[in-house]
């Protein structure tokens, strides 16, 4: 048995207008205080003596390297994003950036909010446009039943509320 898998697709451009912020943010505070605190911490790590066993030395590249990483990655995927800031003309229907109730079967009811990939957050209940449930519950309204294709199984939900509060702009 191979370990080798399938490339998997291209995740959709587009976040929130917070979400656009806040990977700025983290690339300005990688950029102007982490990756500066590593190289002073390198340098003095380098001048201890002997690089090839010297703990710290070869922690603190790796550090940097992973930071200059994580640099490269966000400065590609900012200019590749688009900030969705308006609200879909039907309010109505579940688009990107709505939050939205499902009752299973069960009768159990959670919230969750479509956002791009580089900003979902399982604990605040944001999941990628990406994602099976995202991509089923898209265009559909209070009340419409539909079935996800979920990691667990087929599931079948019904929309109890949808809204766009909190939502960047008109």
């Amino acid at each position: 048995m191979s370990r080798w898998r399938p490339p998997q697709g291209a995740s959709t451009a587009v976040i929130t207008a917070d979400g656009h912020r806040k990977l700025k943010a983290e690339l300005d505070g990688l950029w102007r205080e982490h990756r500066p605190e590593v190289v002073r911490a390198l340098s003095a790590a380098a001048a201890e003596g002997d690089r090839s066993e010297n703990a710290e030395y070869i922690y603190r590249k790796k550090q940097l390297a992973e930071i200059d990483r994580r640099v490269r990655y966000l400065t590609k995927r900012l200019e590749r994003l688009k900030v969705v800031e308006q609200k879909p003309a039907d309010r109505e229907a579940v688009f990107f950036g709505a939050w939205f109730a499902l009752e299973d079967p069960a009768g159990e009811i959670v919230r969750y909010r479509i956002v791009g990939p580089d900003e979902t957050d399982a604990a605040l209940g944001w999941i990628s446009v990406d994602s099976p449930l995202a991509r089923a519950a898209l265009k559909r309204r209070v009340d419409d039943e539909f079935e996800a294709e979920l990691p667990g199984g087929r599931r079948r939900f019904v929309i109890v509320a949808v809204s766009y509060e909190g939502f960047s702009r008109t």
